[in-house]
């Protein structure tokens, strides 16, 4: 009967039940909203990366708009020159050079560490973590003694009769590529052979069976099955490049400066800091919206070993 022909009768319907939550709910509630015990161990790591990661890039981005005033006069003055767009596109120039130059040296490199003996591989396993054990500064500087007129490249030459005169090695484009594939080449060759370790080469072997040549079974069966440990090289390779700033201010030249040290020169020269992190902003952005564009061709977390 309905609470209407109830009243009609005289009598009183009965109150509506009232839900309340049980125990089991609230409890479920809490844990989705409020970390376990174990959840509680990440909060030192949280509280670092907001820190040291997330605060610097809030306190860059915020200058940007507020030094010297607020508004967007630091972007402004970006956009108005033409040097400055020059220095951004001679940095991804330089850095997707040596990206490509590091992946062919690294390549068959890393492939020849999968077909040396544990000794050999070890050695030059151990060979290409040397510089990981030398100072970027000792490094650059020398690569100055090496490749200026005098040094050990072109007095080389000089004594074999390759060349008549020394060659201009230094304060231009082919030093700052010289030195920066010098740096990255570990940082390419690890990732690749790391993945190269994991490809069965009985593959080849029955490419080879089924009467494919060499070449075209390494190529076409090979390579192929390499492919994440070379997007991962060259994305590493490429990312840490267009930071540099050591090796382009020693090695190269006015025509050759990259972003890195524009930014360094703001700061340092003419305390332009609201400028000089417009220009990080920017570098930041560009650099995302590469890697979204490469990302829509390839699939970047299948290769850096996500699950899809």
């Amino acid at each position: 009967m309905t609470a209407t022909s109830l009243r009609r009768q005289g009598q009183t319907p009965p109150e509506p039940e009232v839900q309340h939550p049980g125990p089991g709910r609230v409890a479920r509630v809490r844990a989705a909203v409020l970390p376990d015990r174990w959840g509680w161990l990440m909060a030192p790591l949280l509280v670092f990366l907001l820190l040291v990661f997330v605060a610097p890039l809030a306190t860059i981005l915020a200058r940007s708009f507020t030094d010297p005033g607020v508004g967007l006069q630091n972007y402004r003055a970006f956009f108005d020159s033409s040097v400055y767009a020059d220095v951004l596109l001679n940095t991804f120039r330089i850095s997707g050079l040596v990206t490509l130059i590091t992946l062919l040296l690294g390549f068959p490199y890393a492939y020849l560490m999968t077909l040396a003996t544990p000794f050999w591989r070890g050695a030059m396993l151990v060979a290409v973590l040397i510089p990981f054990w030398t100072s970027l500064l000792v490094r650059t500087f020398a690569w100055v003694l090496m490749l200026n007129n005098t040094g050990v490249v072109n007095e080389f030459l000089l004594s074999i009769g390759v060349i008549d005169e020394p060659l201009t090695l230094i304060r231009n484009q082919t030093g700052v590529v010289i030195g920066m594939v010098q740096v990255m080449l570990p940082y390419a060759v690890l990732p690749l052979y790391a993945t190269m370790r994991g490809v069965d080469r009985r593959l080849v072997q029955a490419a080879e069976g089924l009467g494919a040549r060499p070449i075209f079974a390494f190529w076409r069966v090979y390579a192929p099955l390499t492919a994440p440990g070379v997007v991962a090289a060259a994305l590493l390779v490429f990312i840490s490049s267009i930071g540099f700033y050591v090796t382009p201010a020693l090695l190269g030249g006015p025509k050759d400066v990259m972003i890195g040290e524009l930014i360094v020169q703001q700061l340092s020269a003419v305390l332009r800091w609201g400028f000089a992190s417009a220009l990080a902003v920017i570098l930041l952005v560009v650099t995302a919206l590469l890697l979204l564009l490469v990302s829509r061709v390839v699939n970047i977390g299948k290769f850096l070993g996500g699950d899809r």
